[in-house]
């Protein structure tokens, strides 16, 4: 079998399943996915699905987005865009109303700079279309406006 392009997907699923401690046998286990498979995807013999990569992520305790950008499913950029919705998301310390602010406010500052939301952009964050239209700019505008009374 003549070894497929995924960049370095099977030596890096490998290292780290080695710096996880566990045997391909034990992954096998805990993923749900043959041993045979694993072995050919560490071999970079077969190209694995999102699926696989998420259940190989979660046994490993890594990053499916990191996975995916290496098995070429997901690109640089949106997996940083993807981390960052989701680090905003599973924050305890803030409402739902003041993550979509954020998410609103971090949609608005990729614009300015030229990069589209991604298309999770809007699924993320639906309670959004409560908070009101919003422009460009204007996204965090009303936070100082009533503070200067001479403008």
């Amino acid at each position: 079998m003549a070894s497929l392009n995924v960049g370095n997907l099977g030596e890096y699923l490998r290292e780290q399943r080695r710096a996880a401690q566990l045997s391909l046998r034990q992954l096998a286990d805990a993923t749900g996915v043959s041993n045979p498979y694993l072995s050919q995807i560490e071999r970079g013999l077969r190209k694995p699905s999102a699926d696989v990569l998420q259940q190989v992520a979660k046994a490993l305790r890594i990053s499916a987005e990191t996975l995916y950008v290496r098995a070429g499913i997901l690109d640089e950029r949106e997996r940083e865009e993807l981390e960052t919705r989701a680090v905003i998301l599973a924050d305890p310390s803030i409402n739902e109303r003041q993550k979509n602010v954020l998410l609103q406010i971090y949609d608005s500052f990729r614009r300015e700079n030229g990069f589209v939301p991604g298309p999770d952009a809007d699924a993320d964050a639906e309670p959004r279309k409560d908070a009101g239209p919003r422009k460009g700019d204007d996204a965090g505008a009303d936070a100082t406006e009533d503070q200067d009374p001479h403008s």
